[in-house]
């Protein structure tokens, strides 16, 4: 069984062994940080599962890491599953990746309602202005202690380079770039003549992946299957499940990736949300825990509130909870059915090689996330304009927010220079933007 294989890799590992109430406390308060989408959350799983803990190698969380960029759907959240399973298998993949999309779900249900009834709430947005202030110095320390330690040589940081340009200013394919890197990886190993010997792992058996895979696809659709019967092919709650059960399917890349697709449908095709909704709901989903594709939620939320008939409130939680399973189901089936090829491929020397470049392409990806992150917490308007066959992302220098830059230089004084912890970061310029907004006023009346 794939808990035995878990168990098996574990006992070759160096490190160290958590009990299960351990594990769940520290994927509690990784649910809990989790702020600032994949790549903030990647820094906080590294920091406590690599730097604090040592449950994980460097190189076994690079290597899942890598795995999960190469899977649909959520990289972060699937990465917390997989360490999880390493850990303690299924019970704690189940644990880890609930624990990490809970907490943030939980806010964003309890906002996307707060939103429906009110619309966006002053305060709400002062307190997450000053979260995404922090998060940013957050991703900027993290982003380069994985590089140190992910480009060993100088050919992956040409990889990590080019990987960074050709999404950021050429926008090609995430798929594209990333077998780009793999055979990249692969060509510099036959180059050095570095294949190396393969190591035997236990296998794993057919009967046990087709097994995981057809329960987890079970878990995922017969719901969904019982939301149509009950309410029709026609009813929000059923085009909800499908729409997300879809992109669930192809979102190669994380959340960005396909989030212009998901706006254009959701606004133009369903008409469920306008265009300004669906951007609040992103910066909701931006400055809240959890994965950045809990979004997904807030569009469910607002799609059955308004169009499910009956109590809007209680068509509006329906909605939550069908575009979460939708969203989320999957990503258990591809960690439980994947995880333990993981470190069998690794051992191949050739996969081996093409893996180490889509590592070193995988910080340029992470880079792109953060530059794309901080032009949208510093400006309020950024805008891509043609550059030849390429596009460079301008920032509308008026648009420049003083608060944030302001807030986010304390955060760095607080992370870098004091070494705080994060928590206590996120909690002093949470705290400094909510004063900023409560004496501005009082400031100008006088």
């Amino acid at each position: 069984m794939q808990d035995e294989t878990a168990a098996a890799g574990r006992a070759a590992a160096p490190e160290a062994q958590p009990t299960l109430a351990e594990a769940f406390r520290q994927f509690t308060r990784i649910g809990l940080l989790s702020f600032g989408g994949p790549t903030a959350q990647i820094a906080v799983m590294h920091r406590i599962l690599v730097d604090e803990t040592k449950w994980l190698t460097e190189q076994r969380f690079l290597n899942a890491l890598s795995f999960c960029m190469l899977l649909p759907g959520p990289e972060a959240m699937q990465l917390a599953t997989y360490a999880g399973w390493r850990l303690h298998g299924v019970l704690g993949g189940l644990m880890a990746g609930l624990l990490f999309v809970l907490p943030g779900a939980a806010v964003i249900l309890a906002l996307a309602a707060i939103y429906a009834a009110y619309g966006n709430v002053p305060v709400v947005a002062a307190i997450f202005l000053g979260i995404k202030a922090a998060v940013l110095i957050i991703v900027v320390e993290a982003l380069l202690r994985i590089a140190r330690r992910a480009l060993g040589e100088g050919v992956y940081w040409v990889i990590a380079g080019l990987a960074f340009m050709a999404i950021f200013f050429f926008s090609l394919p995430f798929p594209l770039v990333i077998a780009l890197a793999a055979l990249a990886g692969l060509l510099f190993s036959r180059a050095r003549a570095a294949t190396g010997e393969a190591v035997e792992h236990a296998p794993v058996r057919l009967t046990d992946t087709l097994t995981t895979v057809a329960i987890w696809t079970a878990i995922w659709i017969v719901p969904l299957l019982g939301v149509a019967l009950v309410f029709g092919q026609g009813h929000v709650l059923t085009q909800l499940g499908i729409f997300f059960s879809k992109l669930a399917v192809v979102t190669f890349g994380g959340a960005y990736a396909v989030l212009a697709y998901m706006a254009q449908q959701v606004v133009q095709g369903f008409g469920w949300l306008t265009a300004g909704e669906m951007l609040d709901g992103l910066g909701l989903a931006e400055t809240t825990p959890g994965p950045l594709i809990l979004v997904t939620e807030f569009v469910g939320f607002l799609a059955a509130y308004r169009h499910g008939g009956g109590s809007p409130l209680a068509m509006g939680v329906a909605g939550a909870v069908v575009t979460l399973w939708a969203t989320f189901a999957p990503c258990f089936l591809w960690i439980f059915a994947g995880a333990p090829f993981i470190e069998r491929l690794q051992s191949m020397p050739r996969v081996k090689a093409a893996l180490a470049g889509v590592t070193a392409a995988v910080v340029g990806v992470i880079l792109n996330l953060a530059v794309w992150f901080a032009l949208h917490v510093f400006f309020a308007k950024v805008t891509a304009a043609p550059l030849g066959p390429a596009k460079i992302w301008l920032p509308e220098l008026a648009t420049l927010d003083l608060r944030t830059l302001l807030l986010s230089l304390v955060s760095a004084a607080a992370l870098l220079w004091l070494h705080w912890g994060i928590g206590r970061t996120l909690l002093l310029a949470a705290g400094l933007a909510l004063a900023w907004h409560w004496l501005a006023p009082l400031a100008g009346a006088a």
